[in-house]
């Protein structure tokens, strides 16, 4: 299945007891469908408060239906802010995470003076000036095949601190700045590690070259603030094309912008 959810409510993706879940949420609704238990596998678990337009999902089941029951009967047992897209039979060696090839992720920033009363929940407010060029001198290091414990959270379970980041695209439109990345796995809150070191650069207060010092250092105590949760989308997750899975909002991920150096990887 392909999955979006608005975040904000939900303690993030894995299942704790006492507070709302995606998987939770999902599992109950695919469980009616099914008319018997079912376990859900994602291919990016997300934290608290992270958002998601391309998030993909797996489960094994005996009951028949077609992709438009299995689409619109579990959308029938979700709230609002969640939603599958679309079902796709798959063959049993397909696995939702360790079959996923690239994984896409977008983080949003509004740039003004005052807070947003819509942008609250979508997008990380920064009210200080942002050197944007900056930012872009300081990211292009960051594409490739590197070790980023630097940018790994201190609880990260990854066996290896090595992912190769294929692009690392900055936008600008009015009041939002979009930070596009793609990668063939993150580790656990890199992507807001790396946002917080870029913005610490942008408003000067660390020099350009701190992204490749950390490259260099591998030490996560020496790195920047962690950004938050809010702006963080999940928007595509990409296969091999032998699973002939549903294109999804392929759009939504963009085409490596000017920071890539790595093209070829993709």
């Amino acid at each position: 299945m392909g999955l979006e959810y608005d975040g904000t409510r939900y303690h993030g993706w894995q299942t704790q007891n006492g507070v709302a879940t995606v998987q939770a949420t999902l599992e109950l609704a695919v469980s009616r469908v099914a008319a018997h238990p079912a376990r859900v596998h994602c291919a990016g678990r997300t934290d608290a408060g992270v958002h998601a337009l391309g998030q993909v999902v797996h489960f094994e089941t005996t009951a028949e239906r077609s992709e438009r029951a299995w689409v619109l009967g579990t959308n029938v047992n979700l709230p609002p802010d969640c939603s599958v897209r679309w079902a796709h039979p798959v063959p049993d060696d397909f696995h939702a995470r360790f079959s996923a090839t690239t994984r896409h992720y977008l983080y949003r920033i509004l740039t003004r003076s005052t807070r947003s009363a819509i942008e609250r929940d979508r997008a990380l407010w920064v009210h200080h000036p942002l050197d944007l060029g900056a930012i872009r001198e300081a990211a292009v290091v960051l594409v490739g095949e590197h070790d980023f414990t630097s940018f790994r959270a201190l609880a990260c379970q990854a066996k290896s601190p090595i992912r190769r980041v294929h692009y690392l695209e900055l936008t600008r439109a009015d009041e939002i700045i979009e930070l596009r990345v793609g990668a063939n796995g993150f580790l656990h809150h890199m992507v807001r590690n790396i946002v917080g070191v870029l913005l610490a650069i942008g408003r000067g207060e660390a020099p350009v070259d701190w992204t490749t010092q950390l490259l260099r250092l591998r030490d996560r105590t020496l790195g920047g603030v962690t950004a938050p949760p809010q702006g963080l989308f999940l928007i595509r997750v990409d296969y091999p094309e032998r699973f002939a899975l549903p294109a999804g909002l392929t759009d939504l991920a963009g085409d490596p912008g000017d920071l890539t150096n790595d093209q070829n990887q993709g």
